[in-house]
């Protein structure tokens, strides 16, 4: 009995550290930067329950660290747009695309990216 519960906490602790792993691996990616330059279009939708949300749809360009362009498609789950003027540094995947963003301050722009962005 004993053996059958080492081998049970174990089964379940390996089965957790993977999908951590996993989570990690599909969640992280590329670093972008774009700046929000319109308020993005509003699309009302229903979630499985029937209940209705709003998110506002955007494709900007967004430049990584080395200046290098990739035109980036996100929603943002909110009851109103994004900040214009705003700049986010945006998670970008190849296999999910944008997976994350985060406001971040002009200061805070790499060199080439805030070039780019004509800042």
């Amino acid at each position: 009995m004993k053996k059958f519960l080492i081998g049970l906490v174990s089964l379940i602790v390996i089965g957790f550290v993977g999908l951590q792993i996993a989570e990690k691996v599909m969640s992280s990616g590329d670093a972008y930067y774009v700046q929000i330059t319109n308020d993005g279009e509003k699309v009302n939708a229903k979630d499985d329950s029937g209940n209705s949300y709003v998110d506002y749809k955007y494709s900007l360009p967004g430049y990584d660290k080395e200046g290098n362009k990739k035109v980036l498609d996100f929603n943002a789950s909110k009851d109103r747009p994004l900040r214009r003027e705003a700049f986010l540094k945006v998670t970008w995947n190849k296999n999910k695309g944008v997976t994350s963003y985060e406001e971040v301050q002009q200061k805070q722009l790499p060199k080439k990216a805030a070039e780019k962005l004509g800042v």
